[in-house]
């Protein structure tokens, strides 16, 4: 099996303890992203606006909304799509996709969705936040827990 096989495709699954109504609410919410994410991200008129340390606010659009199996946001240049399912134990496998990714970007966003997703889950299954909130200790300069 060859690791993230298709160009302009970056597909990640993790499984999270949390019910599917709790997940959504961390990718659906300024406050549920804050929590994991980014330091702040609000949204206005289904624009959510990303503010990473070290870099200028981002601003994707929200491009699909169903409550609580899936979500889709314009992020960076790429459409991401979320999906949940419940794990039949409570729990939630979620599935990401990431399609239209640009290949000279696109090691870096597989690093960086690992780097999100794991942060989620200790986020939402566990109260912890995993980022160092430090803006010497960012991404571009190397720190996985940014």
């Amino acid at each position: 099996m060859t690791f993230q096989p298709k160009p302009g495709l970056i597909r990640w699954r993790l499984h999270l303890a949390s019910p599917p109504e709790k997940v959504y609410e961390a990718l659906a919410t300024a406050e549920g992203r804050a929590r994991f994410w980014a330091e702040s991200a609000p949204e206005s008129e289904g624009v959510v606006t990303f503010h990473f340390l070290g870099h200028e606010p981002h601003e994707g659009r929200i491009l699909r909304r169903e409550p609580p199996v899936h979500l889709a946001v314009e992020y960076f240049g790429t459409l991401v799509e979320f999906t949940l399912e419940p794990d039949g134990r409570g729990g939630t496998d979620l599935a990401l996709l990431a399609s239209e990714v640009d290949e000279h970007e696109r090691m870096e966003l597989v690093a960086g969705w690992v780097s999100v997703l794991l942060a989620m889950k200790a986020a939402v299954d566990f109260g912890i936040d995993l980022r160092n909130h430090d803006p010497e200790r960012t991404w571009a300069r190397g720190y996985a827990d940014n």
